[in-house]
């Protein structure tokens, strides 16, 4: 096995102060992430953490390039989960478990919407210089109204402080310094803000206007609690988060709950027997603006597994209401992202990133290959990392997925993994074992 005995020897680390190592992945079939069909007869050159180059098999190499016969393999970009929670409450070594799990089974990047950033700060420096396996780690300085902050949750990840007045958990109102608290969140090393519940329409758009005169990409839930999400979208945010609560648009005003902590079910009559008329002007809106929907569906298929119990508290939508949702987004031609929100259990072998690609596959009816995308290029631009991750190209961090099975055939063929590359460094599946209990 060629890359059997490759990966026994030193693998390329960019951390290293030795001279980068360069490899070329000669005769895999490779699907770029931009969505194009799949394409034979390439090489992928790496060198260090990077990739120099895609280029015909019949090319000349490098000096000094080493070769990994990737014959019968397809190739894929790194997936990224775009709806991860690593800190709340933070426990760094449950948190490398998953974090492990995540790169040996194909995840190069996660993004964190909202945790105890003292604890991700550190896990995303061990991420990030190779001490630990794991994706990279990227995350969210959170933002909300007062009211969210009861909470137990935001006590949770803000143990030792006050919730709301941290730099990583701010409460916001009508006289907060929003250029400070912007630069606070800045000073957290957070990749971009997250606005949770409990703020009113203006607030969310003032917040939204002065993240993005700082730089930062704004990341919201879909409805923030009492602003609605047609106001969400008017303030014009990045990313928004799940599906199902672009249902309240289609409530009636004083059906609406007004407080995070308020929310009850929502009738899903109105949006299982074909497209929404409401929430289609929404998704339009979201389409022509370049928002991305991180539509989490299977949280809410797990949640109804839950609510099978006697006596179990209901969801606000069920899994599917939202299926029916994220299916009308993607028809109105939305862009979406896989984020999972929740995690399989630490002793199964697979993280939730493969069920929530599946679902998208399976409940949704999203083809594999927009699947691959929502989990690659997709989830690159929701991260905000277009410029290093989502497409395999020259010149991006080489993050690279083989697989056994063709996954344009099926998603779940992503099972038939046999490596995963992070940052150039090699993780083979076989050396994987879930713990025990």
């Amino acid at each position: 096995d060629p890359f059997a005995a490759w990966h026994g020897a030193a693998a390329p680390n960019s951390t290293s102060a030795a001279e980068p190592k360069t490899v070329a992945y000669r005769g895999a079939v490779l699907f770029d992430g931009t969505g194009a069909p799949s394409r034979s007869g390439l090489t992928i050159i790496t060198r260090g953490e990077r990739i120099v180059a895609v280029q015909p098999d019949s090319a000349p190499l490098p000096d000094a390039a080493e070769t990994v016969d990737v014959s019968g393999l397809y190739v894929l970009p790194g997936l990224i989960d775009t709806h991860v929670h690593v800190a709340t409450p933070p426990d760094a070594e449950a948190a490398r478990v998953q974090m492990r799990r995540w790169v040996y089974s194909g995840v190069t990047a996660v993004r964190g919407m909202a945790d105890d950033l003292r604890s991700v700060g550190e896990l995303a420096r061990q991420a990030r210089v190779g001490e630990v396996p794991s994706p990279d780690l990227y995350y969210a300085a959170l933002m909300a109204g007062e009211g969210f902050f009861k909470d137990p949750r935001t006590q949770a990840v803000s143990a030792g402080a006050v919730a709301g007045r941290t730099p990583w958990m701010q409460a916001i109102t009508a006289d907060t310094d929003l250029p400070l608290a912007v630069a606070m969140a800045r000073g957290t090393s957070a990749t971009g803000i997250k606005i949770y519940a409990d703020l009113p329409a203006d607030l969310v758009a003032r917040i939204t206007t002065e993240a993005h005169r700082q730089g930062v990409p704004v990341w919201t839930h879909a409805m923030i609690y009492p602003a609605t999400p047609q106001e969400v979208i008017d303030a014009g945010p990045d990313v928004m988060s799940h599906a199902c609560i672009l249902a309240h648009q289609a409530q009636a005003p004083a059906d609406r709950p007004v407080s995070y902590a308020s929310r009850t079910p929502i009738d899903r009559a109105p949006f299982l027997n074909g497209d929404n008329p409401v929430v289609q002007g929404l998704l339009e809106q979201m389409r022509d603006k370049g928002i991305v929907l991180d539509a989490t569906v299977r949280v809410y298929a797990e949640q109804d597994r839950a609510a099978a119990a006697p006596g179990a508290r209901q969801p606000i939508c069920s899994g599917a209401m939202v299926f029916a949702l994220t299916r009308q987004a993607y028809r109105a031609g939305v862009a979406i992202s896989a984020g999972t929100d929740g995690e399989t259990p630490d002793r199964e072998p697979w993280p939730a990133l493969i069920e929530e690609m599946e679902l998208l596959q399976n409940a949704v009816g999203m083809t594999p290959a927009d699947v691959l995308v929502a989990a690659t290029h997709t989830a690159a631009r929701a991260t905000h990392q277009t410029g290093d991750m989502g497409t395999i190209e020259a010149g991006k961090l080489a993050n690279l997925v083989f697989v056994a099975a063709d996954p344009l055939m099926d998603v779940a063929n992503l099972r038939s993994l046999r490596f995963t590359v992070k940052r150039g460094k090699a993780f083979a599946r076989a050396d994987f074992q879930p713990p025990a209990d």
